[in-house]
C-alpha cells in the first residue's frame, strides 16, 4: 500500500512539474531575455545604429 501512494506522489509531484512549472519558467526566461535585449538597446542604442 505504501508503494502505491508513493507512486502516486510522484505522478502528481511530475504532473505539476509538467503543467505548471514547465510554462511558467519558460515565459520568465524568453521574458527575461526580452527584457535584457530591451535595456541593452535603450544603453547601447538600437542595432545597426552607428
Amino acid at each position: 500500500m505504501t508503494e502505491d501512494s508513493n507512486q502516486n506522489e510522484e505522478r502528481n509531484a511530475f504532473v505539476v512539474l509538467v503543467v505548471f512549472l514547465a510554462p511558467i519558467l519558460a515565459v520568465a526566461i524568453v521574458g527575461g531575455y526580452g527584457f535584457a535585449v530591451w535595456m541593452s538597446q535603450l544603453i547601447l542604442g538600437p542595432p545597426g545604429g552607428h
